[in-house]
C-alpha cells in the first residue's frame, strides 16, 4: 500500500470506519435470514450471499493504509474484528500487528497459525521484527532467525538487545552511507541505483572503511554544488548523534529542540550503527504519552475496549483496591464527627464542595509537576522552590474562591461563623492539595518509581480525607 492511500482527516477516517460497519451488519443480517430458510440450495444461496458481502468489504479495505486498517481493527469488537482481519492481504499483516495496540495485537496473533506469523514477520524489516518480537512465540521468533540472512540477523540480534526506552530499541538500520573521498558525481550515480531511499531521508552519512562515522551530508547539499567537489569538502562534521544505550526520551527531546528528521547512532568507537528518525520518535513520544495517561488513572497496560470483562477487571483491580481503602478511611473521617453533622446539617451539604475543590487544585499541581518531569525541567533541589511556588497559587485561589464560598455559606444558611469556616477550610485543603501535588511525584521520582503512576487516585484520596477533616474539625471547634 502506497502513502497515497493514507486517508488524509479523521473524517475520512471515520467516513471509512462507518462504511465497513455498515457492510458488517449487513453482511451478518443477510446471513441470519438465510440460515432461518431451508431449501435444496440453501447452502448454496448462503456460500453466495457470504462471498458478495466479504468480496465488497475486501473491495473496501484494499487500498487502505496500513495504520488506518489498524484504526478499524481496533473499533470493532473481536468477532467483527476477526472477519475484517481474516480480509487484509496477508502481505500486510506485519504492518498491520506493529499499528495496532498492544491488547489489539495479542489478540490478533492468537488467531494466526505459526507459519502465518513467521510469513508476516519476514515482511519486517530488523527494527520492526524487533518491536513485534517480545508478542511472538518463541518458536516463531527462532523460524524467523533462520530464514533471515546474515545480516539481517545480526541487526535484529542487537535490536533486540537494547532496552526498551533506549535509542537502540528505537533504531533504524536501513541508511545510505557514503565516503568522504568521492564525488557527488559518483555519490548522484550511487543513489540512483536505489529504488527508492529510506524513508526520511534527509542526509547522508560519511563514514571511513573501518565504519567510524566522518560527517553527514545533507540532500539540500548534495543537490545544489558542483559535482565535481569530493564529499569530503562539503560534509558537516558539526552534528547531533547518539549512542544505542542514550534515554530515548532524551533523544526525542533533541528532535524536538533541533528540529531533526533523523540522527546518526555510534557505538562508543564512533562507528555508525544505525540512525533514529523522526518517524520513530514520534511513534515513541505517543507511546510514552499513552502509558502515561493510563498510570496517572491508575490502569497498569492499555486495554483492547472490547476485551473481556475479566480481562478489564484484572487490568483495574489494583488502584481501585487502594481507592477503596482511601474511601474507607474518608468514611472514618466522617464518622468521627457525626455529632457534629447531626447538630449542624448543613455541614452534610457544604463539606463535598471542600474536598471536591482539593482534588482538582492538587489534580492540576500534580500534571504540572509531572510533565515538567518529563520534559527533563525538574531537578532534585528544586522541590522546595515549586513548593513556594504552588503555595502561594493555593493561597491565593484558597482566599479568593473560599471567601466566595464563605459569603454563599453565610447568605443559605443565615451564619456568617459558617462562612468563616467554609473559607479557612477551603484555604488550608488548597495548601494541602499543593503540598502534595509536588510531593507525590518528586519523592516517587526520588526514589526511582514513575511519577505519574495513580497520581491522581493519591490525590484524590488525600484531598477527600484531608478536606473533610480540615472542615469538620474547624467546624467542631468553632461552631458547636
Amino acid at each position: 500500500m502506497s502513502e497515497d492511500n493514507q486517508l488524509t482527516d479523521s473524517d475520512d477516517l471515520q467516513e471509512r470506519l462507518a462504511e465497513v460497519q455498515t457492510l458488517l451488519a449487513r453482511h451478518k443480517l443477510v446471513e441470519d435470514l438465510v440460515h432461518r430458510q431451508e431449501g435444496p440450495r440453501h447452502e448454496l444461496v448462503e456460500d453466495l450471499v457470504h462471498k458478495q458481502h466479504l468480496h465488497e468489504l475486501q473491495h473496501k479495505l484494499e487500498p487502505m493504509h496500513p495504520a488506518d486498517i489498524a484504526y478499524i481493527l481496533e473499533a470493532l469488537p473481536p468477532d467483527e474484528r476477526l472477519i475484517v482481519w481474516d480480509l487484509v492481504k496477508a502481505e500486510h499483516d506485519g504492518e498491520i500487528l506493529l499499528e495496532v495496540s498492544d491488547a489489539v495485537r495479542e489478540s490478533l496473533i492468537e488467531t494466526m497459525a505459526r507459519n502465518e506469523l513467521v510469513a508476516a514477520a519476514e515482511t519486517l524489516d530488523a527494527d520492526e521484527l524487533a518491536d513485534l518480537a517480545p508478542d511472538l512465540p518463541q518458536g516463531v521468533i527462532d523460524d524467523v532467525f533462520r530464514s533471515l540472512p546474515a545480516e539481517e540477523r545480526e541487526h535484529l540480534r542487537a535490536a533486540m538487545s537494547y532496552a526498551e526506552d533506549s535509542v537502540g530499541s528505537i533504531m533504524d538500520f536501513d541508511m545510505v552511507t557514503v565516503r568522504e573521498d568521492v564525488t557527488l558525481e559518483v555519490v548522484l550515480r550511487y543513489l540512483r541505483r536505489f529504488e527508492e531511499l529510506p524513508d526520511h531521508t534527509d542526509q547522508l552519512f560519511v563514514i571511513d572503511r573501518e565504519e567510524h562515522l566522518k560527517g553527514v551530508l545533507p540532500l539540500n547539499i548534495l543537490l545544489v554544488n558542483e559535482v565535481d567537489v569530493e564529499v569530503g569538502a562539503l560534509m558537516k562534521s558539526e552534528f547531533v548523534e547518539f549512542e544505542p544505550d542514550d534515554d530515548a526520551e532524551d533523544a526525542a527531546k533533541a528532535f524536538e529542540r533541533y528540529d531533526l528528521v533523523s540522527a546518526p547512532v555510534v557505538d562508543p568507537e564512533g562507528r555508525l550503527l544505525g540512525r533514529v528518525t523522526v518517524n520513530d520518535v514520534v511513534d515513541f513520544i505517543r507511546e510514552e504519552a499513552e502509558q502515561e495517561q493510563l498510570a496517572h488513572a491508575g490502569l497498569r497496560e492499555e486495554e483492547d475496549i472490547f476485551a473481556s470483562v475479566w480481562d478489564s477487571v484484572k487490568n483495574r483491580w489494583a488502584w481501585l483496591a487502594i481507592n477503596l481503602v482511601t474511601a474507607f478511611l474518608a468514611s472514618r473521617v466522617i464518622g468521627a464527627f457525626e455529632d457534629s453533622i447531626e447538630k449542624l446539617v448543613a455541614l452534610a451539604a457544604l463539606m463535598p464542595i471542600v474536598a471536591g475543590i482539593g482534588g482538582n487544585s492538587g489534580n492540576q499541581t500534580i500534571t504540572m509537576i509531572v510533565r515538567a518531569i518529563a520534559m527533563g525541567q525538574v531537578q532534585p533541589d528544586a522541590m522546595r522552590r515549586l513548593l513556594r511556588k504552588e503555595l502561594g497559587v493555593a493561597s491565593i485561589n484558597g482566599l479568593l474562591w473560599g471567601s466566595l464560598l464563605g459569603v454563599a455559606a453565610w447568605w443559605l444558611y443565615d451564619s456568617y461563623q459558617l462562612g468563616l469556616v467554609m473559607t479557612a477550610a477551603m484555604t488550608l485543603n488548597l495548601l494541602l492539595a499543593a503540598s502534595a501535588g509536588v510531593g507525590i511525584p518528586l519523592m516517587r521520582q526520588k526514589f526511582g518509581a514513575d511519577p505519574a503512576i495513580g497520581g491522581s487516585v493519591m490525590i484524590t484520596a488525600l484531598t477527600d480525607s484531608g478536606g473533610f477533616f480540615i472542615f469538620l474539625g474547624l467546624a467542631t471547634l468553632f461552631l458547636m
